[in-house]
């Protein structure tokens, strides 16, 4: 059994990538604006607020679950009443705006609220989801192309997602190092969980890594198969309980997956890779400047279909799996609400088998990357 000593060296690496893409700050259009949402609401204009159908509220409460956030939102209360009160868990939201701005998202009071840090003023946009400058009403403006134009404060802070990665990577750091240590004081015999993850990791080794990067070179991209096997698995997992969790539905994590994915591999790759990428062996001249383009555009296309790929599954099933959920509700009836949430049902078990599906296949895909990058090329081969 070969477990790497470096897993913690990529699991920093993955968690630092994985931190969401910050953005600068947008300057204000010069377009002609219209106020389009205020979210300071008074008592008065609650009870004028037009009532939405319950699609529209189903469409809001799937986008709602797809898309990250600043807290942990566990159920609503008192809506009959006109009086609805959200129960969450808050998170940090960290800013910077002409200084850093530290606050909790409770005071967005679950987007229907106006916070303000140091004289300035913010306010989430529900299309979106994310935080923008805002006056002291929550004023959004929008331009002709219907995009709003207030400016975005670089966003550092700690959302659901994020604490899911921390979550994940703490799990796998207790799983693996106990499993590590299992095996030095039993002799080489896995001990409690690790009994369960062991047989997974014989595979991920004598399955994925030696048949298709070799027994010369496996071990040293070990660490990083076995990281990016479990860490995808346990967060689409998560994604199917009832936290609403979507970590690898979001294309900014899958996108730091294989970014990492692609500079192990650019990295690590012998100069017999680059030479059949740049100057193919047995291939007439003309015929390699046309195809040396081609051939570098394709080690960037590689990385990205499996960006595309892990996104699209995950985004599809969530999406599919809360469309069933809400159909039990639009029918509202003894015979078509109990298909749906059969239907419901059995597209859960899938989505079990999926997760670990997805997994396997970013890791295979991994594997056979790796294995392109250091395979050993031999005159013979080229004639």
């Amino acid at each position: 059994m070969v477990i790497s000593k470096k897993p913690l060296h990529f699991i920093a690496a993955l968690l630092v990538a994985f931190m969401p893409l910050v953005s600068s700050a947008i300057p204000t259009s010069d377009s002609t604006s219209v106020e389009v949402q205020t979210v300071a609401k008074t008592a008065e204009a609650s009870h004028e607020e037009v009532e939405k159908t319950p699609e529209e509220e189903r469409a809001e409460f799937i986008q709602h679950h797809l898309l990250d956030s600043h807290d942990f939102h566990l159920f609503s209360y008192g809506k009959e009443s006109g009086h609805e009160k959200h129960v969450g868990i808050p998170l940090p939201v960290i800013l910077w705006q002409d200084g850093l701005h530290f606050f909790m998202s409770s005071e967005f009071h679950h987007g229907e609220a106006v916070a303000e840090s140091n004289g300035k003023y913010f306010a989430i946009n529900h299309h979106d989801g994310m935080i923008y400058n805002t006056d002291v009403k929550g004023t959004f403006n929008v331009n002709e192309e219907h995009h709003t134009t207030n400016t975005k404060p670089i966003d550092f802070s700690i959302t659901k997602s994020i604490v899911m990665i921390l979550i994940v990577a703490l799990i796998m750091l207790i799983v693996f190092r106990n499993l590590g240590k299992s095996y030095v004081k039993n002799g080489g015999i896995a001990t409690g969980a690790g009994r369960f993850f062991e047989p997974l990791v014989l595979y991920i080794r004598d399955e994925i890594a030696i048949p298709n990067i070799g027994e010369k070179h496996y071990k040293k991209y070990m660490s990083h198969l076995l990281t990016v096997f479990f860490f995808i698995w346990f967060l689409n997992m998560f994604g199917l309980t009832p936290l609403g969790v979507n970590v690898t539905g979001n294309i900014a994590i899958t996108a730091a997956l294989a970014i990492i994915t692609y500079l192990i591999t650019t990295f690590t790759a012998n100069k017999n890779y680059w030479g059949h990428i740049f100057w193919m062996p047995g291939v007439p001249v003309p015929m390699k400047i046309i195809l040396a383009p081609i051939e570098f555009l394709g080690t960037i296309i590689k990385p990205f279909s499996l960006m595309i790929r892990l996104y699209a599954n995950m985004l599809a099933g969530h999406v599919v799996l809360m469309s069933i959920i809400a159909l039990m509700y639009t029918f509202n009836s003894p015979i078509g609400s109990p298909l749906s949430f059969i239907l419901a049902f059995v597209l859960s078990i899938l989505e079990i088998l999926v997760a670990l599906l997805q997994a396997y296949i970013f890791t295979m895909l991994t594997a056979l990357y790796f294995g392109a990058a250091k395979e050993e090329h031999h005159h013979e081969d080229a004639h």
